[in-house]
């Protein structure tokens, strides 16, 4: 167990480091499909090399297991990490960064929300303090409190929400399907599927007029590393491990990391308050597993 909590853990700070070079992109003018399609579409290959580089190795040993899960399903359940980018970014457009991520982190009560009404699973006392010291904690560490909330456009709220939802289905699927794939199979499945849908979206232009020659390169690199190879594969081998409860609380390593980045690297100005808010969510996250760790 301590191994699928440290591989979730890891994997969500793997995301809160994205934001950082996700605007750091878009600084140099690179716009949301540019930025999403290349992020899929060098993420997929990356995946896909790497799960083929392991079935020439050596020390691979394919395994007699039986697919009860059609391909077609990890796909078409891929499609979850597609539209958490797409509705994110296009939120995050339309309302300030601190509500956006507040937004975003509602994913926490959905995913458990979600194991309640599909498979019956209630939360425990200790999650469920977690949870509210995690909300209580985005407020402080998103600078919500700080910002001004007149002229809050309803439709950036509505891709925020619709963002965390998908986040929430993302971390339901990856719990639940397809665990008796590889690793590096399963990941690689899920990311062409978000890789399609994005290219459905936004038609892949950065493939045909010389954009990826640039520093769009060196940026989807980066982005897809972060985004969409090491938290798919973390998640894939993490999740199953710990359940999709203790999964969501510990995937709010995401706004920690997205501040203290946000202070160093792009040295934006964090408050004591945001810093504060930080303390609380990390404390949140060591809240529901004192029980495993008192056992080790």
């Amino acid at each position: 167990m301590l191994k699928g909590i440290l591989l979730v853990f890891f994997g969500a700070c793997s995301f809160g480091i994205l934001s950082t070079f996700v605007k750091l992109a878009y600084h140099e003018g690179y716009t949301l499909g540019d930025v999403t399609g290349a992020q899929a579409f060098l993420g997929a290959v990356i995946l896909w090399v790497l799960f083929f580089f392991q079935r020439r190795t050596s020390n691979y040993k394919a395994k007699e297991i039986t697919l009860v899960t059609p391909w077609w399903k990890m796909v078409l359940a891929g499609t979850c990490t597609g539209l958490v980018s797409v509705f994110y970014y296009q939120s995050v457009k339309l309302v300030p960064n601190s509500v956006a991520i507040v937004l975003l982190m509602q994913f926490i009560w959905m995913s458990i929300l979600m194991e309640l009404v599909f498979f019956k699973k209630k939360p425990t006392g200790l999650q469920l303090l977690a949870i509210a010291l995690v909300l209580g904690g985005t407020v402080l560490a998103s600078g919500m409190v700080e910002t001004r909330m007149s002229d809050m456009s309803l439709k950036g709220i509505g891709f925020g929400l619709l963002a965390a939802l998908s986040y929430a289905g993302f971390l339901l699927l990856s719990g639940r399907i397809g665990n008796e794939y590889p690793v590096l199979k399963k990941s690689a499945l899920m990311i062409t599927g978000a890789c399609i849908l994005i290219f459905i979206l936004f038609p892949p232009a950065f493939l045909f007029n010389g954009a990826l020659g640039g520093s769009l390169l060196k940026w989807g690199l980066i982005i897809s590393v972060f985004g969409t190879v090491i938290p798919p594969l973390c998640f894939a081998e993490g999740v199953p491990k710990i359940g999709t409860a203790l999964s969501s609380i510990l995937s709010a390593a995401e706004l920690p990391v997205a501040v203290m980045m946000a202070g160093f690297v792009l040295q934006e100005q964090v408050s004591f308050l945001r810093w504060v808010g930080v303390v609380v969510i990390l404390s949140a996250m060591i809240l529901p597993n004192l029980k495993f760790l008192k056992r080790k």
